[in-house]
């Protein structure tokens, strides 16, 4: 729904997005934000599909999520989301995840560029699209999402995943999400149980397609007892293809 210069989705939390505990997993919150995203589109007429259908998509280049509190199964929230900067091919999506009563549980926010699928390459936005999105220069988290991410050193952890037929999305590539899911697979079982991800900060590099084998890597950061490194890349080629950097606290 659309209110003034912001995009309005509700969700009802279900049973399969839900962690043994009862609660939603991290990247059920990102699938909701994507999902709020992939409606904003369709309530301007410019859905994902009718993109696609001109071989055009959106890419996420980076972005940071931070998660107050995780919603209970059936627990009904508001994603908010706006875009408060453009380029002429990219543009910065905002996101605040709602209670029934209103009060913020969780922010995002995203670095998105308009994408041609064949020539794989950015491509400039429709002006139609500018002219019909709402646009705030509010921000829903201040943080850089362009700063680097620290690299890895000596990983803790590793796992290898291969990237199969239902990993990747109508742009024929890894979809984010997975990448996500990757990343905290390779974090140690006693922190998964003890600790709820509070934000993860990620960047995205390369592209990874049908058939890669990709390998997770974790370490530690130094002088922290609740951060981590996260880096994901291309087990053939030794491309790098995502970062990221996780924080943690107790349940």
């Amino acid at each position: 729904m659309v209110i003034q210069n912001h995009f309005d989705k509700e969700f009802i939390l279900r049973f399969f997005e839900m962690n043994e505990s009862g609660k939603a997993t991290p990247t059920t919150i990102l699938t909701l934000l994507e999902e709020a995203a992939a409606e904003h589109c369709l309530s301007i007429g410019e859905g994902l599909y009718k993109l696609a259908g001109q071989g055009i998509g959106w890419v996420l280049v980076s972005g940071i999520m931070k998660i107050d509190r995780y919603p209970f199964y059936k627990e009904r929230i508001k994603v908010r989301t706006w875009l408060s900067n453009y380029s002429s091919v990219r543009g910065i999506r905002e996101n605040l995840i709602l209670d029934e009563k209103g009060g913020i549980i969780g922010r995002a926010k995203g670095l998105w560029v308009f994408f041609d699928i064949h020539a794989r390459r950015p491509k400039e936005i429709f002006q139609n699209i500018k002219s019909k999105w709402s646009f705030w220069p509010e921000e829903s988290i201040r943080h850089n999402i362009s700063q680097k991410i620290p690299s890895i050193v000596d990983p803790d952890h590793t796992l290898e995943f291969k990237v199969n037929r239902f990993d990747t999305d109508m742009i024929r590539h890894l979809n984010n999400i997975k990448y996500l899911q990757w990343a905290l697979e390779s974090i140690p079982d006693s922190i998964i149980r003890r600790f709820n991800l509070h934000s993860i900060d990620g960047r995205f590099l390369h592209e990874a397609q049908l058939g890669d084998v990709l390998v997770s890597h974790t370490q530690k950061c130094p002088n922290s007892s609740n951060a981590y490194l996260h880096l994901v890349k291309n087990k053939k080629t030794d491309r790098v293809c995502a970062t990221a950097r996780s924080e943690w606290i107790d349940h």
